[in-house]
Formats: C-alpha cells, sequence, structure tokens
C-alpha cells in the first residue's frame, strides 16, 4: 500500500516535471535566438516571406538571362542586328508583315520577326533586357552614392548647410523630371558629337545616365537626412564626439552603418522605376536609338505595327510586367525583413 508521503512525492514530481518543461523549451528558443546578427535576423525574416523569396528568384533569373545575352544568342544560333527577313524573303508578306501566323513564331524564331526589317525578337529582347538592366543600375549607383552624400551632409551638419542642401533638392524636385528628360538628352549629346556625326551608343548610355542620375537622387537624399536627424544626438554619436573623433570618422564609423537599412530599401524601390525612365527616353526617340537593342525602342516599334502585328508587343511587355511587379514585391519584401514593425 502507498503511503500518502509517496503519493505527494509523485504529485510534486508530476508537477514540477510539468513548470521545468516550458522553461527548459523558453531557454532552449533563447539560446537558439542568441548570437544572431542584424543580418542573420533580417535573412531569416526575409526567408518566411514567400512572396519576397519568388519575387527575388524572378529578378534573378532576369539579371543571369540578360547578363548572359551573348551567350544565349550564341547557343540559339542568331542575334538581334542580322535583318532574317530581308536574306530570307519567304519570311516576310508583301507588306513587310511575318508570313508566318502569330507574328512568325516557330521553332526557327522562338518569339517571331520583327516586321519590316525581319530581325529575330527573341534575340532583340534579351540584349534589350540586358541594355536597359546595365544603364539602370549604374544611374541608381550614382543616385544612391549622390544621395546618401547629401542626406549626410545635410542631416550631420545642419544649419546653413541644411538649409541650402535642402533649397536645392526642394529646387530639383520641383522640375519636370520627363520633359527635362526629353530636353536635356539632345543638348547633352551635341555638346559631345557633331551635329553632322553618328552619336556613339557610349556618348548615349553616358547622357542617359547622367541625366537620370543628375533628377534622381532627391529622394534618397531626404530619406537619408531624415535618418541621419534621428541618429546624430543619440549617445554613442556624442560620445564619439566628445572622444575627439573627427566629423568625418563620425560619419563613416557612427552614422553610415546605421543608415544601410532605408538606404539599401530606398536603392531596391529606385531601380525598377529608372528602368522605365529609360524606356520612355527610348520610347519618344531621345534614348537609344537604330541599331541598339532596348526595352522601351521595342515598345515603340510596337505601338507602330499594333494592329497588323500585335503579337510583337506581347513578349516585350508580358517581361516588363513580370520584372516590375517582381521588383516591387522585392523591395517590399527587403523593408519588411529589415522592420518587421512596418506590417504591409
Amino acid at each position: 500500500m502507498t503511503s500518502p508521503i509517496e503519493i505527494e512525492g509523485a504529485e510534486a514530481s508530476s508537477v514540477l516535471d510539468k513548470e521545468s518543461a516550458p522553461q527548459g523549451d523558453a531557454k532552449k528558443s533563447k539560446k537558439s535566438s542568441e548570437g544572431r546578427t542584424p543580418g542573420q535576423l533580417m535573412w531569416s525574416r526575409f526567408k518566411r516571406d514567400r512572396a519576397g523569396v519568388i519575387s527575388a528568384f524572378i529578378v534573378l533569373f532576369f539579371f543571369v538571362i540578360a547578363a548572359a545575352a551573348p551567350l544565349i544568342s550564341k547557343v540559339y544560333g542568331k542575334d538581334p542586328y542580322t535583318l532574317y527577313g530581308q536574306e530570307n524573303p519567304d519570311l516576310l508578306d508583301m507588306f513587310t508583315m511575318p508570313a508566318k501566323p502569330a507574328g512568325g513564331i516557330d521553332g526557327e524564331f522562338w518569339f517571331g520577326i520583327e516586321p519590316g526589317l525581319g530581325r529575330d525578337v527573341f534575340t532583340q529582347l534579351l540584349y534589350g533586357m540586358r541594355t536597359s538592366i546595365a544603364t539602370a543600375l549604374a544611374a541608381t549607383i550614382i543616385m544612391t552614392v549622390l544621395g546618401v552624400l547629401i542626406g549626410l551632409a545635410g542631416g550631420y551638419f545642419g544649419g546653413k548647410i541644411d538649409y541650402w542642401l535642402g533649397r536645392v533638392t526642394d529646387f530639383f524636385m520641383a522640375l519636370p523630371s520627363q520633359l527635362f528628360f526629353v530636353a536635356a538628352m539632345p543638348v547633352i549629346t551635341t555638346v559631345f558629337v557633331a551635329p553632322d556625326e553618328e552619336t556613339p551608343t557610349y556618348v548615349r548610355t553616358s547622357a542617359i545616365i547622367i541625366v537620370l542620375a543628375f533628377l534622381g537622387w532627391m529622394s534618397m537624399a531626404r530619406i537619408v537626412r531624415a535618418a541621419t536627424l534621428s541618429l546624430r544626438d543619440r549617445e554613442f554619436v556624442e560620445a564619439a564626439r566628445i572622444s575627439g573623433a573627427s566629423s568625418w570618422r563620425i560619419i563613416r564609423k557612427e552614422l553610415l552603418p546605421n543608415i544601410v537599412t532605408p538606404t539599401l530599401v530606398q536603392a531596391t524601390l529606385t531601380l525598377p522605376s529608372t528602368i522605365l525612365s529609360i524606356a520612355f527616353l527610348s520610347f519618344v526617340g531621345v534614348g537609344y536609338v537604330e541599331p541598339t537593342p532596348d526595352w522601351g525602342r521595342m515598345f515603340a516599334i510596337g505601338a507602330d505595327i499594333v494592329e497588323q502585328d500585335p503579337y510583337y508587343m506581347l513578349f516585350p511587355g508580358v517581361a516588363m510586367v513580370i520584372f516590375m511587379v517582381a521588383f516591387n514585391l522585392l523591395g517590399d519584401s527587403v523593408r519588411d525583413a529589415f522592420d518587421p514593425k512596418t506590417g504591409r
């Protein structure tokens, strides 16, 4: 027969086991979260965002095929410059439209051929994405550097420096950007090239990057300035200032690492809008011109023949929509991963 003391001991032991189990789980969970850097926490939050992960793979896919466009073109056996419709008259009808149905799509020309000149649409799209993404990436990097420098200078030094930098920023934000794009591009190209000479592609590319960067740094500067204003009076900045650190060292060691998050998020959201701006410039005829493949130039050609051959604009349009949606979703996911308090 079991004694009352043994029964009470067994009950007490079961209660202790029940109480110790959650504590052990809590300690294990706490231990697993200890020692993780902010980057690791951000990565773990990002991996849980299914839309962000899928968008990242889509964006990476576009970057890879754009970078590998020459290799893909070599394996495919065609390029975006050869006039296949002129070499083979059977590819175009008497109205210079694709002779085969669906814009000439078949096993030889996967996305069809271009009306009029008969160029391959698939390689044009590959090289067009390569041109637009590379140009937008260079312009976005310059925008980011300018915005960070101006925002840090205004936010940290304050006073007259902040006042005048703020007024300059307001002035540039008040400019009608699209009209300025159209007006400035011919002026910049004529500075480097004589009117009777053909403008080289590298000069036109440099002009596009300069114009986009010249009118695209203001949002980044304002975001960085706001972040710097919230940081410059913090204890760690005051401690560095009291210890005799120079302004350059404080900006480089204390402020700059703490504004990486808003800078990266804003740069992620800026790149797709820059690609749209490049497409707009080429669409209105002041960006890339023949024979340089470009997304916007393909839209301009497709707009002229959309009634006769709607298939020509199908693949560039679908690719642009997918890329824009994926990149914007990626930017939202990166922002949420860095700051989980900003729920969608």
